[in-house]
């Protein structure tokens, strides 16, 4: 029998047992060489990021330098509210139409929570809490960023992460961001939490069902595998893929799936007025950056998140959670073909 992942790679990555422990449970259901890789392009964004940090002129770190944004905030009076905005939770309702919707899903919402970014501000998770618990929703996904960092400790994600669990009424399925380690998969999964990475389950209903996919980070790591996460699903039958970053869209609508939902954006975030993002941090159509979109037949919607990145800031851009309501429409007319 195999050590369940290669010693050396294990102590090479800074694994700790009880990491490589956990990890290792994972490897029957997603592969050696997917964790291996995962773990690897971690360890080396992170010592790209730290050493990004030492240039002082990279126009990167400018842009994203946590200090200057806030002195830029306080210079032009709008610091407080900004952090003020930042936990004015919104809950916006969209409508999804699908013809095929099998009728006992009629009505069936979906609470979408994207880029919670747990440890940005102390009093997120009640207010997140708070928002949520008088919502009525039959199942939530969540689509990546718990962390606050893009690398380091993750401690406190997961602390957060446990306390949302036990505010998430019903099934919780969820995708890893750019901002996540895959170290933090077992934890999450013992909460409660199923991590749908490259993978697809199935949802059954009054003996119908729909099926709900997801892709690994396809922003920093370029860990999506659309076609495995798809390869499962039957012809035919309603599918929504749960995607960190909305840059996946052209593929997800290749493989014919009815509904992506994603996050990564933060809709900008920190806006000129209008909500017009001063930049969106996804190499995507600028209409893909928050809110209901359609590519093909594909409908789409990008969450512009819960929680804040970099700072604890927001300006014309309120932080959102989103209930899906999932409706069956009817099917559109043929045009006659007889004169």
């Amino acid at each position: 029998m195999t050590e369940p992942l290669i010693p050396h790679l294990t102590s090479e990555l800074g694994l700790t047992p009880d990491e490589k422990t956990a990890l290792a449970s994972l490897e029957p259901r997603l592969g050696r060489a997917y964790i291996v890789q995962r773990l690897r392009r971690e360890a080396e964004y992170e010592t790209l990021a730290l050493r990004e940090r030492t240039y002082l002129f990279n126009r990167e770190h400018w842009l994203s330098n946590p200090a200057l944004i806030r002195s830029g905030l306080r210079l032009l009076g709008l610091h407080e509210r900004a952090r003020r905005n930042a936990l004015a939770i919104e809950v916006r309702r969209h409508e999804v139409q699908l013809p095929h919707l099998p009728g006992a899903f009629d009505g069936f919402v979906l609470l979408h929570l994207a880029d919670l970014h747990f440890g940005m501000n102390e009093h997120f998770v009640d207010t997140l809490i708070r928002r949520i618990e008088p919502l009525r929703y039959d199942l939530c996904v969540l689509t990546g960023d718990y962390r606050a960092l893009t690398y380091g400790p993750y401690r406190t994600a997961l602390e957060g992460l446990e306390r949302l669990r036990a505010a998430i009424k019903g099934p919780a399925y969820a995708v890893l961001g750019n901002h996540d380690t895959i170290r933090m998969v077992p934890a999450m999964e013992r909460m409660g939490y199923r991590l749908l990475l490259n993978e697809a389950t199935r949802v059954a209903r009054d003996g119908e069902a729909i099926y709900f996919a997801g892709v690994d980070d396809g922003n920093f790591y370029r860990m999506d595998n659309i076609d495995k996460a798809a390869r499962d699903i039957p012809p035919g039958a309603v599918s929504i893929l749960l995607s960190h970053t909305p840059e996946t869209y052209h593929r997800a609508a290749d493989a014919t799936f009815d509904l992506m939902l994603c996050g990564h954006t933060h809709g900008g975030q920190i806006c000129l007025p209008g909500g017009i993002p001063i930049r969106t941090e996804a190499a995507s159509p600028r209409r893909f950056v928050r809110g209901s979109w359609r590519y093909g037949r594909m409908i789409g919607y990008t969450s512009t998140g819960a929680g804040t990145s970099i700072v604890d800031a927001r300006l014309n851009c309120p932080p959102e959670v989103t209930l899906h309501r999932l409706r069956r429409s009817p099917a559109p007319l043929r045009r006659s073909t007889l004169q």
